[in-house]
Formats: C-alpha cells, structure tokens, sequence
C-alpha cells in the first residue's frame, strides 16, 4: 500500500510540475512569438481547460498520498525535510486555487468579451503564479531529494 501511495504521489508531482515546466518553457514563448493576442489567449484558455483537471486530480492524488505519508513520518514530528514538503505543496495547492479560481475566470470573461488587454493581464497574472508554483515545486524535489540524501 504504501509503494501504491508513493507511486500516486510522483504521479502526481510529475505531472503538474512537469507541466509546469512545459507550459513555462517551451508553450509560453513559442506562443507569445508567433501567435497575435486573441489566438494567444484562447489557445492558453484551451490549454488550461485541458491541463487543469489533470492538476485538480494531481493535487487530490498529492494531497491524499501526502497526508498519509506525513502521519506515517509522525506528523508534525516527521523530519524536517517532509516537512517542508507538506508545507511547500499546500502552498502551491493554494496558488493553484487562486489561479484557478480568480484570474482564469477573468481569463475566460475577457476571451468570451474579446477584450484582448484584459485577457492580456489575466494570462501575465497567471503566468506569474505558475512560475512561482514552478520554482516552488522544483526546489521541493529538491528538497526531498536532499533531505532523504543527508538522513
């Protein structure tokens, strides 16, 4: 059982922060290149509608793996490096929740009303917080990595 929940839990974490990844380094400046703002917006539209559930099922995964690995570790006693990991990956959850719930959402009426400057501010406001999100869940596997290295 707890291999299964591991394997659930890199799942997971391969999949946003390798989408993340993606997103920010190889779709982000293809896009902004060669795409005009109303194609630009509504393809990332598009790419959140597709990418995002996989994120809400990645962080229920996350989450439910998570949970139970901190109160295998101990809880609050478990090793420092587990958990920063807790702490770093509610944090992202949260940025994620607030990207998804707010500036998305302005994303999506700008889109509809085709108004490209607002739609431009919500795609920047986004972009920010998927690479704060990013940065977090990069130095977290390191983290990890680092933490189970030294003991």
């Amino acid at each position: 059982m707890n291999s299964l929940l591991t394997l659930l839990h890199v799942l997971g974490v391969v999949v946003w922060v390798g989408g993340m990844f993606f997103a920010w380094m190889a779709l982000r400046p293809v896009a902004a290149s060669v795409l005009e703002p109303p194609q630009r917006l509504t393809l990332w539209l598009g790419v959140f509608g597709k990418f995002f559930p996989w994120v809400w099922l990645s962080v229920l995964l996350i989450l439910a793996s998570g949970l139970h690995m901190f109160m295998k570790f101990g809880g609050l006693g478990a090793p420092h490096y587990v958990l920063t990991m807790f702490v770093l990956g509610v944090v992202m959850m949260l940025i994620f929740a607030h990207v998804f719930f707010a500036p998305t959402r302005k994303l999506q009426r700008a889109v509809a009303a085709q108004d490209w400057k607002a739609g431009g501010a919500a795609l920047a406001q986004i972009r920010q917080l998927i690479g704060i999100n990013l940065i977090i869940g990069l130095v977290t596997i390191a983290v990890v990595f680092a933490g189970r290295a030294l003991g």
